[in-house]
């Protein structure tokens, strides 16, 4: 069972804040329905790792490094060095980061400080913003944002696994002088945040626009939970090509079954453009290299290399164009 206490405080800010009234007249039958009465069947494990971590008191934490990291003046003894290994290893794979855990470095699947400096730049001054992280992930980029002094930040993805990792991190923040962080996670979709809700300052989706059948549904998403005046950063696979164009592949894309729509930049300004966004820019364009997305020991499958067209990696292995990806930045 998911503990209640993951969620307390975020049930209390949107209950309290009137900016998100209608959110929070539902969420605690959005988390009955969505989180508690729901099984998943690796969610004993999940906990007994997290359960397994040690506690200590007054660790560091520094989310403002490119490695998150959490340490300790005193050290780990033996015996809570081996605890930390074996809660870490049970939450196994570890996709998005890298993190450092005391003396454990989780060498993740993902570089995401490769992505967090190459975007992080362009971003609005985040200070005192409330942000939405779409596809959050395990957290990296939410503790990213709070390190830049954003003032809470809520993130959703509907995997249960990312959020057990993103509250290890947390169990060490709130026991260390920061306190317990203004950042939630919530195993939610897109779909599931109240529509039209207006109120956040700044709303992130970066690698969520491709998985939806139907594009412009998610752009409208984030446009309506933005406020008047606030930023959308949209991160998404692109191919190179001109107004108009758009590639949806026959069935999998880099191995990837749920992929749906790589549409050129200029196709996906006009898309932002027909949803209400304005002054929209290109603030990033790169083809994902195999030293940014890799197997590791802590992601130990198929990663980027193997869906990639072995004598021609400029194509992946169905012969679609490889992975280019653009980040687009606009305002509502």
């Amino acid at each position: 069972m998911i503990p209640r206490d993951f969620f307390t405080d975020l049930v209390q800010f949107l209950q309290e804040d009137t900016r998100f009234a209608k959110w929070g007249a539902q969420i605690e039958s959005q988390l009955n329905t969505l989180v508690f009465e729901k099984h998943h069947g690796d969610t004993q494990r999940w906990k007994a790792a997290f359960d397994s971590l040690p506690d200590v008191q007054h660790p560091s934490v520094n989310i403002s490094k490119d490695t998150l990291t959490v340490d300790s003046d005193e050290g780990l003894c033996v015996d809570q060095q081996s605890q930390l290994l074996q809660g870490l290893q049970g939450l196994k794979p570890w996709r998005k980061g890298p993190f450092q855990f005391f003396n454990q470095f989780i060498d993740t699947e993902w570089r995401s400080d490769w992505k967090w400096q190459r975007v992080g730049p362009h971003l609005s001054p985040l200070k005192g913003r409330t942000v939405l992280d779409v596809g959050c992930g395990s957290g990296y980029h939410m503790w990213r944002m709070l390190g830049e002094g954003a003032g809470r930040v809520i993130g959703v993805d509907p995997s249960n696994l990312f959020l057990w990792q993103f509250e290890a991190v947390k169990k060490y923040l709130t026991a260390s002088s920061v306190g317990k962080p203004r950042a939630h996670f919530l195993p939610f979709k897109m779909e599931d945040v109240p529509d039209k809700l207006q109120a956040f300052d700044t709303v992130l989706s970066m690698g969520v626009l491709y998985h939806r059948r139907s594009p412009l549904d998610h752009l409208s998403e984030l446009h309506g939970a933005l406020r008047e005046g606030g930023e959308v950063v949209l991160e998404t696979l692109v191919i190179d090509g001109a107004l108009g164009e758009a590639l949806m592949p026959e069935d999998r894309y880099a191995m990837m079954r749920n992929v749906w729509f790589l549409p050129s930049t200029d196709t996906l300004a006009l898309w932002m453009r027909r949803v209400g966004f304005k002054n929209i820019r290109v603030v990033d364009q790169n083809y994902t290299s195999i030293e940014e997305q890799r197997s590791t020991e802590w992601m130990g499958f198929n990663s980027l290399k193997d869906f990639l067209d072995p004598n021609d990696p400029k194509k992946t292995v169905e012969g679609y164009p490889a992975p280019l990806r653009a980040t687009l930045i606009a305002e509502k």
